[in-house]
């Protein structure tokens, strides 16, 4: 009987673990990305997202008018443009999302092109090599849902990081899916637990949403 009780009550404790981790990791999904930074910094690095023959599709555009607003407020001094191409694609996300800064009226001087990453994390690798010095304060652009994670990285990697997070397009407050929630509380804890371990799980093939080429 006290061996049944015992087990009874392990099991019972698994369980509410089991039930407790994924609702807090939800509950900061969310907190994250209704919380967006305030004051400054140096740098507004903007995750890719797809783009159409050198034009942003929907998601990028959304990040990249965030940043310019940011740029045009001066609460940043740069923007960042992050992320490769399909094959057969004539640019890259980084070169669209620049090319369309400048149209914009933000100064070539002021964006920096990395033409490289194909999801969160490998774009979080090729900007953290692009700066060097990782004390000056980083903002983060890019949707609700996707802020816990590609700040999570950006820490990871030594940054002083913030999100802010779009108010515009198919992703922002109010539109995104409860799907693209659940979606990232899962690729969070994925990366927490096996991403910070050497085991990366890629999320370039999931349409328009988190960082990346091939979204």
């Amino acid at each position: 009987m006290i061996l049944f009780k015992l087990a009874f009550k392990v099991i019972a404790l698994l369980l509410a673990v089991i039930v407790a981790i994924p609702v807090i990791s939800t509950a900061r999904v969310w907190w994250s990305g209704t919380h967006s930074a305030t004051g400054t910094a140096k740098f507004a690095v903007v995750l890719g997202a797809a783009q159409l023959n050198g034009r942003p599709g929907e998601v990028l555009a959304a990040r990249l008018e965030k940043a310019r607003e940011l740029y045009k407020e001066e609460r940043v001094e740069k923007i960042i443009t992050v992320g490769f191409g399909q094959p057969g694609d004539r640019t890259t996300e980084a070169k669209a999302g620049a090319a369309w800064l400048r149209s914009q009226g933000v100064a070539r001087t002021d964006i920096v092109v990395v033409n490289s990453g194909l999801d969160t994390y490998t774009s979080t690798v090729a900007y953290a090599k692009r700066i060097k010095d990782k004390s000056q304060p980083l903002f983060v652009v890019t949707d609700p849902w996707h802020c816990l994670r590609a700040v999570t990285m950006a820490r990871d990697f030594a940054f002083d990081a913030q999100c802010v997070a779009v108010d515009k397009g198919p992703n922002k407050l109010g539109s995104a899916s409860s799907r693209y929630l659940i979606r990232e509380m899962g690729a969070y804890l994925a990366y927490i637990t096996l991403g910070r371990r050497g085991i990366h799980l890629s999320d370039h093939h999931i349409q328009g949403s988190a960082g990346g080429a091939g979204e």
